[in-house]
């Protein structure tokens, strides 16, 4: 997690609530974001523990909108999307014609007409050109949206605090939304039930004009149950343990959906898709699967370490973090050979020209049955 380049990053429309002058800057798509606010594990501790504020502002979000705009764009995303209703969001992939990754994006069905797509800066020229070809129109949105997810086991509290919609499960449940909603005397909010953290919480999209506002309410809102603004390390950390995959770490241009562990977004009794023969193909090909690894040691300097079986080579680690939830020891991300991905397989990691013993352990490690997010 190395400090970026602080030269010709922008600012989030949020920065001078959170940013100074001795922060060490992340290159988050390029806005300037904090690799650590005030403490990592503080700031872990209330994503586990409390509740936590982030600004995913850098993410792209493109509104597509045109006669039969789902079924269209049903054309480009592996999930088949005639099996989502109104209401409620897709989490997919997008590969090119070679069958290999674009992106990772949520679709957020806003009707038969009507999409919402979230994902990289990579994202848009997938979409805004394909829809734009089939008649649709598409805009992009990253700059007009702050983007505020709300994580932790207290979202709840705290969101319900802010505005008048029935916020409990039962009337907002996971991977759902809700439009032109007021939170905290900001109108027009776009609210997901979803996050990064495998924590219970919620995504706010609000109007620039009122992000400053926003901010400071859910601050204030939130300070009884101990809210905590967090950078970027503490976030990666929660995500790994979570076994959500990022793009550039995960995967690029190079790897399929069945490598890096976002094959089960891909559906094949779809009729036809963009990369729907290349994947075949590639399914049957694939050598590497994600896994989970754990090692006693090494911390941050275990990515991008090699691993080995018995002197064979097995894979290699994306993303290291030391992990609380698993009492400090590090945890990575990494692909390996199909052969040797089962849990309980013991492996070498090379750190440092330091061999260090480890597990394939199952992912995720933290909540596997995913039942935080969803309570």
């Amino acid at each position: 997690m190395a400090e970026a380049d602080q030269q010709n990053l922008i600012r989030s429309p949020l920065a001078d609530r959170y940013l100074r002058d001795d922060h060490v800057l992340f290159d988050a798509y390029g806005m300037a974001l904090p690799l650590v606010f005030e403490d990592t594990d503080a700031e872990y501790r209330a994503i586990r523990e409390a509740v936590a504020l982030m600004d995913w502002t850098p993410l792209a979000k493109v509104d597509v909108e045109g006669p039969d705009a789902k079924a269209k764009l049903n054309e480009l995303v592996t999930r088949d999307l005639s099996r989502v209703p109104t209401g409620r969001v897709a989490y997919t992939a997008i590969v090119g014609d070679d069958g290999l990754m674009r992106d990772d994006s949520t679709v957020m069905i806003r009707g038969e007409d009507r999409l919402r797509v979230v994902g990289s800066p990579t994202m848009p020229p997938e979409v805004i050109p394909f829809a734009e070809e089939r008649g649709l129109r598409a805009v992009e949105r990253r700059d007009e949206l702050v983007h505020l997810p709300i994580q932790g086991p207290r979202s709840r509290e705290v969101l319900a605090a802010l505005t008048s919609i029935d916020v409990s499960n039962g009337a907002f449940p996971y991977y759902t939304f809700r439009e032109e909603v007021t939170v905290g005397g900001v109108s027009d909010v776009f609210v997901t039930r979803m996050g990064y953290t495998a924590e219970l919480g919620y995504e706010l999209f609000a109007p620039v004009q009122g992000a400053l506002q926003l901010y400071d309410s859910i601050m204030e809102a939130g300070a009884p149950a101990g809210i905590r603004f967090v950078g970027i390390e503490a976030i990666l950390i929660a995500r790994t343990e979570s076994g959500m995959v990022l793009g550039d770490v995960e995967y690029d241009s190079t790897i399929s959906p069945w490598e890096c562990g976002l094959g089960w977004t891909v559906d094949m009794e779809k009729a036809h898709f963009r990369g729907r023969d290349a994947l075949r193909e590639l399914r049957e090909q694939r050598t590497l699967r994600l896994a989970s690894v754990v090692l006693d040691h090494g911390d941050d300097a275990a990515t991008g370490a090699p691993l080995s079986v018995d002197g064979n080579e097995a894979g290699r680690i994306t993303l290291a973090v030391r992990s609380p939830h698993l009492g400090g020891k590090t945890l990575g991300l990494a692909h390996v050979h199909e052969g040797w991905a089962t849990p309980g397989t013991r492996v070498l990691a090379t750190v440092s020209n330091e061999q260090i013993e480890g597990e394939i352990v199952r992912t995720p490690v933290y909540d596997p049955d995913r039942v935080r997010v969803r309570s």
